[in-house]
């Protein structure tokens, strides 16, 4: 999961337009949403650093946590930044789902890991 959530922080760097896009943004917020865009890339490929490179399990269980709660701030924040009822359950669905594989994929960790 911290490998793929790096590969999004690239591509949110990479393509920071995707987000106002996606979100079906008024023009006026596009470079509002690019900012934020190209600001989750830069945390997402900081927390997934941690996550694949980390050498302690304390270090990847903190940078699995930190990526579940954001994943929960994300869905909190965006989904008020359309009025589209579509577009809300879309941005929902993307956020809480990467929570909920994030956090599964905590709960195989500590299971592996005998916690």
């Amino acid at each position: 999961m911290s490998a793929a959530s790096a590969a999004y922080g690239g591509y949110a760097l990479t393509q920071p337009a995707h987000l106002w896009q996606a979100l079906r943004a008024d023009r006026k917020d596009r470079q509002g949403l690019e900012l934020l865009a190209t600001t989750y890339g830069a945390r997402d490929l900081a927390v997934s650093a941690a996550g694949v490179l980390g050498r302690r399990p304390d270090t990847v269980r903190t940078a699995m946590l930190l990526r579940i709660a954001m994943d929960l701030g994300d869905c909190a924040l965006l989904s008020f930044r359309t009025h589209d009822p579509a577009v809300r359950r879309k941005v929902a669905a993307v956020t809480l789902g990467w929570a909920g594989l994030n956090a599964l994929a905590l709960t195989v960790d500590t299971l592996r890991d005998g916690g």
